[in-house]
């Protein structure tokens, strides 16, 4: 008789004890009719290239000033934690509002800074073109100077200039 109850007991054990599954689903119970929960096997979006968190200037200031007035231990990085900031951010932030960089807490443009240009060079490349001009203009006068004196030499003719 003390086997029968131990198999009983083992048995009615063995439905509510036992490893339970990452996938919810627990051994020896059959699976559940009806549509899934939300907690089973919920859908989750994957992007296909994570984007970097940009902050605005005025976000900066209102969490550093925010940060200034904690006061209670804890309350930094309860605001930290709220926000889903690291506090390396929150150093820098303070770090550049301490320097009085209005424009450190400005998001920055990356690469190479833009030069303008200098108005000397715009002049020098129009001096250019006008030089190139007047050489071809001059390389045409020679041209045509050098069949005037190969015509005046074939019909026998002296030129004045010679």
């Amino acid at each position: 008789m003390k086997v029968v109850e131990k198999k009983q007991v083992d048995e009615t054990f063995g439905e509510t004890e036992g490893a339970r599954r990452a996938t919810g689903v627990f051994p020896n119970v059959a699976p559940a009719a009806g549509p899934p929960s939300p907690t089973m096997g919920s859908e989750t979006e994957v992007v296909a290239k994570a984007q970097r968190r940009r902050f605005t200037a005025e976000y900066k200031r209102r969490i550093v000033r925010e940060a200034d007035r904690c006061t209670t231990p804890g309350a930094i990085g309860a605001l930290l934690r709220r926000e889903g900031l690291y506090s390396s951010s929150l150093t820098n932030w303070r770090a550049a509002r301490d320097r009085g960089e209005l424009e450190g807490l400005a998001p920055k443009q990356r690469g190479p800074k833009r030069v303008p240009p200098d108005p000397r060079d715009k002049q020098l490349v129009e001096q250019e073109r006008e030089l190139g001009k007047w050489r071809k203009r001059a390389e045409r006068a020679e041209a045509l100077v050098e069949v005037q004196k190969k015509v005046a030499a074939l019909l026998g003719t002296p030129l004045d200039n010679e």
